[in-house]
C-alpha cells in the first residue's frame, strides 16, 4: 500500500475504535509497516480523530522520514516489535478500559477462561512496568513479542500486532472483551477454567489437526 492508502486504513480503524471507547483521549498510538520504514501517529494525536496531517514516517532507527510533526513517543516499542516480527506490519497500543485495569492490576490474562481466546491468543502476558517511551519499558515489554502478538503493559495498557489492520483491530475488540468478561466471572465468584485437554482440544483445532 502507498502512504495514502496506510493512512486511511488506520484512521479508520482508530475512528472505530474510539467509537468503542477502546482508545479513549490522546493516550495510545497506531503504526503500520511501510517497506523499510513505519508509519506511525504522531505525538499528541487521538486515535478516534485522526487526520492525514497525524502522521509521521520513521526509519528503523526511529529517525523522521518525512513528516512536520513529532512522532509518537512511543515509537521505539513499534519499531522492536516489528523487528522481531517480520509478520506483523500493523500495531495498536491504546489503554482501553477493561485491559487496562487488568494491566494496572498487575495480572496477566493467562487463564484458560474461553475457547475463542485459548485459539486467539493462547496466553495475554503482563510486561513489568517501564516509564513510558523509555527504553526501559520497551525491553520489559518486548521480550514478550516473539511468542505473543498482544501484551499488557503494567500500570499503562496493552499493544497488539497483526499482518493487517483489521486482524490487529479484531484482536483489541476481542482483548478487551476477554477482560471484561473475565471480570465478570470473578465478580460472579470465579470462572470454571477450561481444563487441560480442553486447552489441547483447542489448540489442535488451531493446528489444523
Amino acid at each position: 500500500m502507498n502512504l495514502i492508502e496506510l493512512k486511511q486504513n488506520i484512521i479508520k480503524y482508530g475512528k472505530l475504535a474510539g467509537e468503542k471507547n477502546l482508545t479513549p483521549g490522546v493516550s495510545g498510538n497506531i503504526s503500520a509497516r511501510c517497506g523499510e520504514n513505519i508509519l506511525i501517529t504522531s505525538s499528541g494525536s487521538a486515535n478516534g480523530f485522526l487526520s492525514e496531517d497525524d502522521f509521521v514516517l520513521i526509519d528503523f532507527d526511529g529517525n523522521v522520514v518525512e513528516g512536520s510533526k513529532k512522532p509518537s513517543s512511543e515509537k521505539m516499542l513499534h519499531v522492536e516489535f516489528y523487528k522481531m516480527r517480520p509478520d506483523i506490519n500493523y500495531i495498536l497500543h491504546v489503554h482501553s478500559p477493561y485491559l487496562s485495569s487488568f494491566a494496572s492490576s498487575g495480572k496477566a490474562l493467562d487463564e484458560p477462561v474461553m475457547a475463542e481466546n485459548v485459539f486467539y491468543f493462547g496466553k495475554i502476558p503482563l510486561a513489568e512496568y517501564g516509564l513510558p517511551s523509555s527504553n526501559d519499558l520497551v525491553e520489559k515489554t518486548a521480550k514478550y513479542f516473539k511468542d505473543y502478538d498482544a501484551v499488557l503493559m503494567a500500570n499503562h495498557g496493552f499493544v497488539v500486532g497483526d499482518s493487517d489492520i483489521r486482524g490487529a483491530y479484531l484482536k483489541l475488540e476481542l482483548a478487551e472483551s476477554y477482560a471484561q468478561v473475565v471480570f465478570n466471572a470473578k465478580m460472579l465468584g470465579g470462572a470454571v477454567l477450561l481444563n487441560d485437554k480442553q486447552v489441547e482440544e483447542i489448540n489442535m483445532l488451531k493446528r489444523g489437526n
